[in-house]
């Protein structure tokens, strides 16, 4: 019999059983969870006891026997090169932060579902009772044999950047963390589209970052590979300079490709001219601020649920505004990455993803806004049926150049 939960805005209304009125009465989200978003399907028949005798034994047998001479044959006859684990250890969830494994399912079940809908590719939500990093990249070492990549989800920084490396200096499958990268894609690929809006190249822009956290590191790192004319990266304490004595070794790596200005001192200051204010922070920015920035800024605040800068203000001073929220346009959304990534990284059984091939997606992400660019235009939806087909050709044709590709 399945659990109910209080109604904690029922003041104790039973139901007509005399128990506790069940959220799904009232909240269509848990109505849509009851039993969980997804389930185990076969691809194969099973109707009588022929088919039964190939699908497991004694034909299953003959299988195994063939990939235990040739291990690499499981890539073909089982569906290891086409599913992702999707693993975390409950610690950053989405606005949620460190909720533990169980509650972390919902999002996990969630970023399974998105993989196969918008990508076509199988994924398992795997949540780890343990958070120190020795332990997490053990276990997921000893599952890898099941999967034919990895996609680390909501594993607060800085222990997500050592779990990432980790991994993928002991597995030869891809490993993506998409907190930082999938954020990062999607950011280029509307920040070259603004900037084509705008009649510029990437190169004559100076941003400004809000946060240095996973995606703000993440998305520093991906601008200045992309050629960003500078790019300044702002904590709690203000811009991530060399100067600045109470540095994590990522933040002090960061220091050491960023800022080539020299800025030091506050966000707010480091905004007064600058092209491009990327928030991945929460917290506010102040209007004068925003204000201070060049004629014709661009202003990407993707806190959720509430952007750094609202809207109605960023579209006083900026020529493209974007936010991570569904409800305005330009959304910078994930999903429009990872789907597509793993889809073409999995065709050629890439061993890793490298940055030329996230730099890639960005490229066939933008590109699918062609000649509809607009300011309210830079990045396309999630539900474009055109957006994961050219990633994933993108990603393909980017692992095979480089050299990740075994297929």
């Amino acid at each position: 019999m399945a659990a109910e939960i209080v109604n904690p805005r029922s003041d104790g209304k039973k139901d007509q059983d005399g128990g506790a009125e069940p959220l799904d009465s009232f909240d269509p989200a848990f109505a849509l969870h009851r039993g969980g978003k997804m389930a185990v399907q076969a691809t194969v028949p099973l109707r009588d006891k022929d088919d039964l005798s190939l699908a497991y034994t004694p034909g299953v047998a003959r299988v195994c026997t063939a990939i235990a001479e040739q291990p690499d044959l499981v890539n073909d006859y089982t569906w290891k090169s086409s599913v992702v684990a999707v693993v975390t250890d409950g610690t950053a969830v989405l606005g949620l932060g460190d909720i533990g494994p169980e509650a972390s399912l919902p999002v996990m079940e969630g970023k399974a579902i998105l993989f196969k809908q918008f990508g076509g590719v199988d994924a398992v939500p795997i949540a780890l009772d343990c958070t120190g990093v020795d332990e997490i990249v053990e276990t997921v070492v000893r599952l890898a044999p099941s999967f034919g990549g990895v996609n680390l989800e909501d594993i607060s920084a800085p222990r997500c950047f050592e779990i990432e490396r980790r991994l993928q200096e002991q597995l030869d499958i891809p490993i993506f963390h998409d907190d930082q990268h999938g954020t990062a894609v999607v950011t280029l690929a509307a920040l070259r589209n603004a900037a084509r809006l705008s009649m510029r190249e990437i190169g004559q822009l100076r941003a400004v970052i809000s946060g240095a956290g996973a995606a703000g590191v993440a998305i520093a790192k991906m601008l200045v590979e992309a050629g960003i004319g500078d790019v300044a990266v702002a904590d709690r304490k203000g811009i991530v300079s060399a100067d600045r004595a109470d540095l994590t070794e990522v933040k002090r790596e960061l220091a050491s490709f960023t800022n080539k200005a020299g800025i030091t001192g506050t966000l707010e200051k480091a905004l007064a001219g600058a092209d491009v204010f990327i928030g991945v922070s929460g917290g506010t920015v102040p209007e004068e601020a925003v204000a201070s920035m060049a004629e014709g800024a661009f202003v990407f605040a993707m806190a959720n649920p509430n952007p750094e800068v609202h809207p109605d203000v960023a579209h006083k001073y900026a020529a493209v505004v974007a936010t991570g929220r569904s409800d305005f346009p330009n959304q910078i959304n994930n999903v429009l990455a990872f789907p597509g990534i793993f889809a073409g990284a999995l065709q050629v059984r890439a061993s890793r993803i490298t940055e030329g091939m996230k730099i890639a997606a960005a490229e066939a992400l933008a590109a699918v806004v062609g000649d509809d660019l607009a300011a309210d235009y830079v990045i396309p939806s999630p539900f474009d049926e055109r957006v994961a087909p050219a990633v994933t050709a993108a990603v393909a044709a980017a692992a095979r150049a480089e050299g990740v590709a075994r297929r």
